[in-house]
This record gives structure tokens, C-alpha cells and sequence, in this order.
């Protein structure tokens, strides 16, 4: 790999680290435009990355107590059974479509980074009617999502089924849209919902993966070195987490998406259609 490459895996596992989602928004262009990996083959190998890398990074949270095994449990679940669906299907899909789906799906993480939605309702010290308890810090923790069979357990499964299929279909991990669905839709804090995300990312990319396997070529060597990269930047990113501005980051990720989504729909899908 030369040095771009090896940045990309950096970065790659430092968005993990940091954020809980965006590593495969980071490693699909890397391994298309600077390794020159042919596409439906890149989707796979990125959730293979991203997979193992998820997986480590999961753990240290887990340590930490920062992932909710049973909301976790529900959405990966579910999740990987729609990855696995889309994978499938992803394999049937034109790489043109492909490319232009994943190209929308970075301009909404973009969007989503710049103007993020407030997720926390105030704190009130009265429990409202459906079981939801507010503590003093604002978070809100909905006590009928303690039991797998209610009505918010239902949701989470539901939004599980649709990211898996998106996740298998263009190749993200999804987390920028599970980490906001675990605080709206579990009420759990924000930095157990980014461990969860990292869990669930990981067993859907795994689920991904399999579904590519067989279907598509995997360079398994650079896959390994690129996996390797990106497993340490995802642990600088981890101890940077309580260091840094997220908001600044997040800003200039944004930015960041925007410019590589363009790139993509020029390059690939335009250029393709033209």
C-alpha cells in the first residue's frame, strides 16, 4: 500500500473511534480510487474492514461499560439479517446504482453532521405518560424498552432490518443513522449509543461480508493490510474521543463527505452514464 492508502485506513479507524460510524463512507473510495479495487469487490472488502475493526473497538467500549448488550442483541439481530438481504441483492444491482446510492448516502451523513438533531428531550422531573423517566442530566431512559417483546423493541428492530439493507446493498456500516435511532428510539446516553452502534456495525458488516463472499473477488492480502491500519487509527481515535472538539470534527468530516460524495458521482456515475 503506498502512503495515501495507509492514511485512508487511519482515518478509516479514527471515524470509527471517535464517531461510532462513517469508516466504510471512508474506506470504499480508498480501496476504489487509491487501490484500484474493482467496486463490488470494494463494498465487500470495506465491510470486511470494517467488521474486524468495529469488532475491536466495540470491546474496548464494552470494558468500559458502554455497550447495552440487549439493545444490541434486537438491532444487530435484525440487521444482519436485512445486511445479508441487500448483500444478495447488491450482487444483482448495477455498480452505477450502486455508486449513486452510496454517493446520497454521504450527503445525508454530511447533512446529518451539520445539522444535527437535538436527541435529548429536556430534563423534566415528572415521568410523562408511556414510561418515560427523565434524569437530571437530560437523558432519558424509556423503561418498557427493558422488556424484548414491547412496542420499542419493535421499532428497533424495524429500523434494524432497514439500515442492514442499505448497509449490505452500498456497503456502510450505518452508524450515523443507528447511533441517533439507539438515543431516540432506546433512550440510552450518547456515549453507550455510540459502543452499541459499534457492536451492531460490526456484526451487520460480518453479515455483509458473507453475503459478497463467493459472489465477488476479495484480494484477502490487502484486505488483511488495510484491516491492520485501521485497526490502529480506530484505537487513536478511541483515546482522542474525550480530547478533542466533536462538533469541529464533525464539521470538517461533513465538508469532507460532501467533496468525496462529488467526486463519486462525477467519476462514477456520471462519468459511467455519459
Amino acid at each position: 500500500m503506498d502512503i495515501l492508502a495507509i492514511l485512508a485506513g487511519m482515518v478509516t479507524g479514527m471515524v470509527l473511534g471517535l464517531f461510532g460510524s462513517g469508516g466504510s463512507i471512508i474506506a470504499l473510495p480508498a480501496l476504489m480510487y487509491l487501490l484500484d479495487v474493482a467496486p463490488k469487490s470494494a463494498i465487500a472488502m470495506s465491510l470486511g474492514v470494517v467488521g474486524v475493526t468495529a469488532t475491536i473497538t466495540a470491546i474496548d467500549h464494552w470494558r468500559r461499560g458502554n455497550v447495552v448488550i440487549r439493545v444490541a442483541l434486537v438491532f444487530g439481530l435484525f440487521g444482519v439479517m436485512g445486511t445479508f438481504a441487500g448483500a444478495r441483492l447488491g450482487l444483482l444491482t448495477p455498480v452505477v446504482i450502486q455508486l449513486g446510492l452510496f454517493a446520497l448516502v454521504m450527503y445525508a451523513a454530511a447533512w446529518r453532521m451539520l445539522k444535527p438533531v437535538k436527541l435529548n428531550p429536556a430534563p423534566s422531573v415528572a415521568a410523562p405518560a408511556g414510561g418515560m423517566l427523565a434524569g437530571a442530566d437530560g437523558t432519558v431512559a424509556l423503561s418498557h424498552c427493558h422488556d424484548f417483546f414491547s412496542p420499542c423493541m419493535g421499532h428497533i428492530a424495524l429500523h434494524g432490518i432497514g439500515v442492514g439493507i442499505l448497509t449490505g446493498l452500498v456497503g456502510v456500516g450505518g452508524g450515523f443513522l443507528i447511533v441517533p435511532a439507539l438515543v431516540l428510539l432506546s433512550g440510552i446516553p450518547m456515549k453507550q449509543a455510540v459502543g452499541t452502534s459499534l457492536a451492531i456495525v460490526a456484526a451487520k458488516s460480518y453479515a455483509g461480508f458473507a453475503g459478497y463472499m463467493g459472489g465477488v473477488p476479495i484480494d484477502y492480502a490487502l484486505m488483511g493490510a488495510f484491516t491492520a491500519v485501521t485497526v490502529v487509527g480506530s484505537f487513536i481515535g478511541t483515546r482522542l474521543a474525550g480530547y478533542v472538539s466533536q462538533d469541529a470534527l464533525k464539521k470538517a468530516f461533513a465538508w469532507f463527505l460532501v467533496a468525496v460524495a462529488s467526486y463519486i458521482l462525477l467519476k462514477s456515475v456520471v462519468g459511467e452514464l455519459a
